[in-house]
């Protein structure tokens, strides 16, 4: 009886949440390499782009529901202006993917949406939140651009070996 090289479980979620799935054994040489464990760990567009509308409802939603709270101190009005820069970091996500998979290239136009809506979410709790939720924006993008950046080349790298 010969292995067909159909994994038997052929994919499995790790502790992490990464995928792992099996590739099957060549039939022609059956134990000439074995079967290795790959790791997918970026989620497709879709999936990035409904988790990213699922987390931008809910803290938009827990934002809302906490208005007051966030608006009664100093610390907790920055708190709320750091919330609202999450709401732009997964809005940006959520336009990125949406563009992403009608084929039209992201820009700055989702960069400036996303970021209005989230001063306007931050306007909704207190005047401050519009500052902080901007200064925290710029941070966050400044270091999705970095993560960006290395991704990029070390995508290209990959593809000058191969």
């Amino acid at each position: 009886m010969m292995w067909t090289g159909k994994p038997n479980r052929p994919n499995k979620k790790t502790p992490a949440g990464l995928r792992i799935s099996v590739l099957p054994i060549p039939r022609d040489r059956p134990f000439s390499s074995l079967s290795t464990p790959v790791i997918e760990d970026m989620a497709g567009t879709g999936s990035s782009m409904g988790y990213s509308l699922l987390l931008f409802t809910v803290i938009l939603s827990l934002q809302e529901v906490y208005r007051a709270k966030l608006a009664s101190s100093e610390l907790f009005t920055i708190l709320g202006g750091f919330t609202s820069s999450l709401l732009f970091l997964v809005l940006l996500t959520f336009i990125g993917n949406f563009q992403e998979s009608c084929g039209m290239k992201t820009g700055w136009g989702a960069v400036i949406l996303a970021e209005i809506v989230a001063l306007i979410a931050a306007g909704t709790v207190h005047r401050v939140c519009i500052t902080t939720c901007f200064l925290f924006s710029a941070g966050l993008l400044y270091e999705v651009n970095k993560i960006s950046g290395m991704a990029v080349s070390k995508s290209e790298s990959k593809s000058r070996r191969h």
